[in-house]
């Protein structure tokens, strides 16, 4: 299995169907090889082996459950795409690539009612983008500073320390979301209501979405329906105009201030 930085991965891609797939001995250690560029610890359910199909020469699908640090320090032009599920660190460090996750055809589960990726997801990730669909574990993003990801739950601690880039929400939260978090986004999909109570807002303000984010929110959620065949991205696309009321946009005070000052308009008092 060899790496490339030619594979053209800016289109999303159809829902992804079966395809012929060949197996890949990965090493003890969790990497392919020490000469290739992807690190993606990743076995079958029946055997150790992974199975893998290359799509693209830097795209590549695999099917199983998925060790820790799946996809890690992955750069800008690589897509790993995982029908399955995957454990603790899930993309830490990512610094580019595209993280895709989701069940698989034959599972006997509701996605978006369980974990699909363990805690610690994207620990100290600087760039990159990733589509999860199901939920994630505990310390979601802590310490991100600049992954764009969408994931339908988090459990305690989402977004801890955060310091850039933008993390929606498809579900519920844990408690203490948002500790420590001086920068970024995140948006968070709180049908219920239940969302301040769980948020420390210690740092934080919770506004409604404005004018000026409902493009981006809208194309993360499209994107992640085109991606992963979501069925709560699918709800809330259908009937958009009505749903985007039960977003709530964490925005951290200062992050907040700051571009306020910089485009000239008033900061507004938002309800504690």
């Amino acid at each position: 299995m060899q790496t490339s930085s030619t594979g053209n991965c800016s289109k999303p891609p159809n829902r992804p169907s079966s395809t012929s797939r060949k197996s890949s001995h990965l090493s003890t250690s969790g990497t392919p090889t020490a000469r290739q560029a992807l690190f993606c610890p990743t076995r079958s359910r029946k055997n150790t082996r992974a199975q893998v199909s290359r799509k693209t020469p830097s795209s590549f699908k695999f099917t199983g459950t998925a060790g820790q640090s799946f996809g890690a320090f992955n750069t800008k032009g690589v897509t790993l795409e995982l029908e399955g599920d995957a454990n603790d660190y899930f993309g830490k460090g990512l610094s580019g690539a595209r993280l895709i996750v989701y069940p698989a055809q034959n599972a006997g589960f509701v996605p978006e009612e369980n974990s699909i990726i363990g805690n610690v997801a994207f620990y100290g990730a600087t760039s990159g983008e990733s589509f999860i669909r199901g939920k994630a574990g505990e310390r979601f993003a802590v310490r991100n500073s600049g992954v764009r990801a969408v994931v339908e739950g988090v459990g305690d601690h989402g977004c801890e320390y955060m310091t850039g880039g933008r993390i929606v929400i498809l579900g519920e939260t844990g408690r203490n979301f948002a500790a420590g978090m001086s920068g970024g986004i995140a948006y968070v999909y709180d049908v219920r209501g239940k969302f301040a109570s769980r948020c420390n807002r210690e740092m934080v303000e919770l506004d409604p979405v404005e004018e000026g984010d409902i493009s981006d929110l809208k194309d993360m959620i499209q994107r992640h329906y085109a991606y992963t065949g979501s069925t709560v991205a699918k709800f809330v696309l259908d009937d958009f105009e009505n749903q985007l009321q039960h977003f709530v946009k964490v925005f951290p005070t200062d992050y907040k201030r700051v571009l306020l000052e910089k485009s000239g308009r008033p900061q507004r008092t938002t309800h504690k």
